[in-house]
């Protein structure tokens, strides 16, 4: 069992998260967490001895609230799964109501042969477990009758997750806050109930 990161280890983690999220793996650096946090990059580099430890550490983290979420979304037996395709989509609604924040993995995607090995492996992962996790919701709203799918889950979840993604970066690069909902309301579209 891996310990609880310590209260400086942790408000690193939070500095780098949002530092990747609205500036990209590339575009940050140890100074500028020890400038937002008042501390010395010594001691940044005390929790985190690289910024490829830093970004797979920021990863790991993202990743394990997402996977929680996911599990919880899933296990409600009486939720639709219309439903539950709202909660999964509610995080990139609060993305998108910030001017320059995506997703923590999109936004790794981004540059992704630019990444550490480690790194780019982590949001590969992150990628196809969201992918995985959609195609076995689109399948249960099949087998419970409230799905006509136009194509089988698992290309549906990869549409619905690229939309998705895609979505928060063209609005981030417009500025059109109406870009994510107009993406989501189609994507629901094409999630026909049965007759």
């Amino acid at each position: 069992m891996t310990a609880a990161p310590s209260s400086t280890a942790s408000e690193i983690l939070d500095v780098a998260e949002a530092l990747i999220q609205t500036r990209g793996y590339s575009a940050f650096s140890y100074q500028d967490i020890s400038d937002a946090l008042g501390i010395r990059k010594a001691s940044i580099h005390y929790h985190f001895r690289s910024k490829a430890e830093l970004a797979a550490a920021v990863v790991d983290r993202y990743a394990a609230r997402f996977s929680a979420a996911l599990a919880g979304i899933a296990a409600n037996p009486r939720k639709s799964s219309l439903a539950m395709l709202d909660q999964y989509m509610a995080p990139y609604f609060e993305f998108s109501k910030s001017p320059d924040k995506v997703c923590l993995c999109g936004a790794l995607a981004g540059e992704m042969m630019a990444l550490p090995g480690a790194v780019r492996t982590r949001v590969e992962a992150f990628f196809e477990e969201h992918q995985q996790w959609l195609a076995r919701i689109l399948q249960r709203g099949v087998e419970r009758g409230e799905f006509v799918l136009s194509s089988r889950p698992a290309r549906m979840a990869r549409m619905i997750f690229g939309a998705l993604q895609g979505a928060l970066l063209v609005k981030r690069t417009t500025g059109d806050a109406s870009q994510l909902a107009d993406v989501a309301a189609a994507l629901k579209a094409q999630l026909r109930p049965a007759r």
